[in-house]
């Protein structure tokens, strides 16, 4: 057979409906989402997007087979193929034509540079390589299935072999993916990240201070620390940083972090991160916050750098870490993790916090960002609210599954957008985003204060299974100043395009995305925890500090 003939009953082993409907999907997904996305990531998409569309197209044809609907006459065929085939070519070359425009659209938004002429033509390449071979593996299964259903045939009925040859050839595949692929997968990210956990970056000694976690004085060992804690211990403002930005003597602030190797068990991690702190004087500040930090144990320096500013060092912040993988891929495998870790470290640090005279004892808050705000926001429960309240926190970047901030949400004031709710008369949870609008609700706060920090285009925020088949609240209405105006829900196509921005969720430049900005922390943490002597001048200077 010459290599002509074998394309031609290549092409012709194609699905003319699953076709059209490839290149529609393919279409869509040229179009914007919430981040800018590199052509090759935009490829791969695209040509997932490809591949689901040919599937659905295949599968409605033969569900109409199924169902024994008659088909169309000859004629009627030829017209519609015609007009099809014409109309979807032409969306097809609208959307290559506009992909750099939409993409760009985004790019503005977020003061990024404009792409290069040449994006469209390396995605269309990747994603007809990626669609094909995605399409491929598809046919190598479903010649698989068709090879067991021929042999199950012998023996069976013809309705109820094809069913079990479709689960005992999908049973295979699980169990490969599951198995084999997943836990390999798996087991490579947890020994590539456990070395980069135990990998100290030059110029990071232990410290000299007696106060701090992981010093010749302290109860927790440097070693066991990990990366991220080393980094949150050694970094931050010293005295004479904040000195110089108060013009007087301060005191430095503490910060107490507890590693995965520094206990057994989390309950033990807990208690040896209570005995430090009371070693540190934690409990003799003036604010004491218990922090989660992310899937890699990192705490974000634009969040409790500032606290420490604006409290002039006068406060404790303790931290535990509950895993060395990015957050993304922790939230998958340890979905509870972040959650057991928070509330075990809380109960320890609360319990004692309790026995305080209410007098002097330090003003006690919660804070995390992504996985951590997760993790943080189920401490603020009823028990704790009606025993001995806590006096507030601050959660940025709120991953999607979270609970509390999801009922918020939904609960929210009607007229007030998803991306930036009001709830109820804002005396107790406030939103805000770029641009500070924790004062929308007015000023009359409660004694507990909790303030989420979302931004419009945070896919970690926005994701959502629904998004498969029902369009979100954060495009009805008036969308975010970070939103691309031509974004635009497709039923699949845009549950698809999200699912992509998580991976690349921090891509973006500070105060996008899920970058969260100094200056957003400045304003939350203003109004949840009011610092003694303090002004807008102070609150404008300390935004240019940290942005410089």
């Amino acid at each position: 057979m010459s290599w002509q003939s074998w394309l031609h009953r290549l092409w012709a082993s194609f699905s003319y409906v699953g076709l059209v409907l490839a290149t529609l999907f393919f279409s869509a997904s040229l179009s914007p989402s919430l981040l800018p996305r590199h052509f090759a990531v935009q490829g791969v998409l695209s040509g997932v997007a490809l591949a689901v569309g040919y599937g659905l197209g295949v599968g409605a044809v033969l569900l109409w087979s199924f169902l024994e609907f008659p088909p169309l006459g000859a004629k009627t065929q030829r017209i519609a193929r015609r007009v099809t085939t014409v109309g979807a070519a032409l969306v097809a070359m609208l959307s290559l034509w506009r992909a750099t425009v939409w993409q760009d659209s985004i790019r503005e938004l977020m003061e990024m540079p404009a792409l290069e002429d040449t994006y469209a033509p390396y995605v269309a390449l990747i994603a007809v390589v990626v669609g094909a071979g995605v399409i491929g593996f598809v046919r190598i299964v479903w010649k698989s299935c068709r090879l067991v259903d021929g042999q199950l045939k012998r023996f069976l009925p013809r309705r109820i072999s094809y069913v079990l040859s479709a689960v005992v050839v999908g049973l295979i595949l699980l169990t490969v993916a599951n198995r084999i692929i997943a836990r390999q997968a798996l087991h490579v990210a947890d020994a590539v990240f456990l070395k980069i956990d135990a990998v100290v970056d030059e110029g990071i000694e232990p410290p000299a201070d007696s106060r701090a976690s992981g010093s010749d004085g302290s109860l927790i060992a440097w070693d066991s620390i990990g990366r991220q804690g080393k980094d949150f211990i050694v970094a931050g403002p010293s005295e004479e940083q904040l000195s110089r930005f108060w013009g007087r003597e301060v005191v430095r602030p503490l910060r107490v972090y507890v590693g995965l190797r520094s206990a057994e068990t989390a309950e033990k991690r807990a208690k040896l991160a209570l005995e430090e702190l009371k070693r540190v004087g934690g409990f003799e500040r003036s604010v004491l916050v218990v922090a989660t930090p992310t899937g890699t144990g990192w705490l974000d320096p634009g969040a409790v750098d500032t606290l420490e500013f604006l409290h002039a060092g006068d406060t404790a912040i303790v931290s535990m870490q509950y895993s060395y993988l990015p957050s993304w891929i922790t939230i998958l495998v340890e979905p509870d993790a972040s959650r057991d870790a928070a509330r075990t470290l809380f109960d320890e640090i609360y319990g004692h916090w309790k026995t305080l005279a209410a007098d002097s004892r330090p003003r006690l808050y919660l804070h995390g960002l992504s996985l951590g705000s997760l993790g943080s926001e189920v401490c603020a429960d009823l028990f704790t609210l009606f025993d001995d309240p806590i006096q507030g926190g601050v959660w940025s970047g709120p991953p999607f599954p979270s609970t509390k901030w999801s009922a918020v949400t939904k609960d929210r004031n009607s007229g007030s957008p998803a991306w930036l709710p009001t709830f109820r008369d804002g005396r107790m949870v406030r939103f805000t985003g770029q641009k500070n609008s924790l004062e929308q609700t007015g000023d009359r706060w409660g004694k507990m204060r909790f303030v989420y920090i979302q931004y419009a285009s945070d896919p970690m925020v926005f994701f959502a299974p629904e998004l498969f088949f029902q369009e979100p609240d954060w495009l009805v209405g008036k969308r975010g100043p970070d939103v691309s105006a031509y974004l635009a829900w497709y039923p699949i196509v845009t549950f698809l395009q999200i699912g992509f921005d998580l991976p690349m969720a921090t891509s973006v430049p500070l105060g996008y995305g899920h970058n969260y900005a100094p200056a957003s922390y400045i304003d939350a943490w203003i109004e949840v925890t009011e610092p003694d002597e303090w002004s807008a001048g102070d609150s404008a200077r300390l935004k240019r500090l940290l942005a410089d």
